[in-house]
């Protein structure tokens, strides 16, 4: 009984939240392996951080996407904020993001997004969006305006941002890259065999000329890219995906665990071993990244001001050999 109730409430949360995949059949959650389990958060500054993205009304992926780190994130004062709204308008089948017809944009977040990166003391932000294809410029203009809020109230701060594709946006990226963040990051997210199924709205190339692009438009500007692993994907794909990426310049890759959701969301096929992520990482240092980050826990955002620090040692260190 006990069971039923609870595939029942996650049944009904998923047709709030997803109403493209209530109808969907259904794909039993797997059960983790002992490497992926984290413990629930108790720390003080956990609630704290929490609080204080309440006060300030923002939104984060952390809590959007169902993120297993933030425990440990929150617990250090580390939040990844998401921009524009809760709802997207993509109904990608790994994420646990809302889908539906966003509220117009909120003028006033620029203003406390950058409040809450001054109160939290943050040495390097994380801001990040929904997609937003109902706007004309897919939300450029607001990231730009976020980026140049966070600089004003805490100029020490290095930004990241993690975009959107902004699909048939013509100028849109160069708005973005136009506001100088530290950190250009978008995700490809899996291997283009995979596209139809687990990103329909999105286009692989497309994402992959985005990087490359921002590269044309500002090349000393870091560029990031990652994939999430355990949805069907062979590792000749991940190798092919890599060395498209090298071709566009992407400097920092990420690799991680997919975790499914909900039953209503695309299922994990394999559960990447570490030793599996270490070789991957092995293979991504070798076609050259200046940084790679490969493990099961691995997030866009996780650890990013430590690997933002490593980013730019390992560039210094690199441009030091060539001269």
């Amino acid at each position: 009984m006990s069971t039923r109730l609870v595939i029942d409430h996650q049944k009904n949360r998923v047709a709030l939240r997803h109403p493209e995949k209530a109808h969907r059949p259904d794909n039993p959650v797997a059960r983790k392996p002992a490497w992926i389990r984290v413990k629930a958060p108790t720390h003080p500054v956990y609630h704290e951080t929490r609080a204080l993205m309440r006060e300030h009304k923002l939104a984060t992926v952390c809590e959007e996407a169902a993120c297993p780190n933030i425990g440990e994130c929150w617990s250090q004062r580390h939040a990844t904020m998401m921009i524009m709204g809760e709802i997207c308008t993509r109904a990608c089948a790994f994420c646990n993001v809302s889908t539906g017809l966003p509220a117009p944009l909120d003028e006033g977040e620029p203003g406390r997004v950058a409040e809450a990166v001054a109160r939290l003391g943050l040495r390097h932000v994380v801001i990040t969006s929904v997609d937003r294809d109902d706007l004309p410029d897919g939300g450029a203009g607001h990231f730009a305006r976020v980026i140049k809020a966070v600089r004003e109230q805490s100029p020490d701060t290095t930004i990241e941002i993690l975009t959107p594709d902004f699909l048939r946006k013509e100028g849109a990226l160069e708005v973005v890259v136009a506001a100088k963040p530290d950190v250009f990051n978008h995700n490809i997210e899996t291997v283009p065999r995979l596209y139809p199924s687990i990103r329909p709205g999105a286009r692989y190339f497309q994402s992959l000329r985005l990087l490359n692009d921002v590269k044309r438009l500002d090349p000393y500007m870091f560029t990031k890219s990652g994939l999430m692993l355990g949805l069907g994907e062979d590792k000749a794909e991940v190798g092919q995906v890599m060395d498209d990426f090298r071709i566009a310049d992407v400097d920092f890759l990420t690799l991680g665990q997919y975790l499914q959701p909900s039953v209503k969301h695309a299922a994990v096929k394999h559960f990447v071993t570490p030793d599996e992520f270490s070789d991957y990482a092995m293979t991504a240092r070798v076609k050259g990244f200046l940084q790679v980050s490969a493990s099961p826990l691995t997030r866009s955002s996780y650890h990013a001001d430590q690997d933002f620090a490593q980013l730019k040692k390992e560039r210094s260190r690199r441009l030091g050999e060539i001269s």
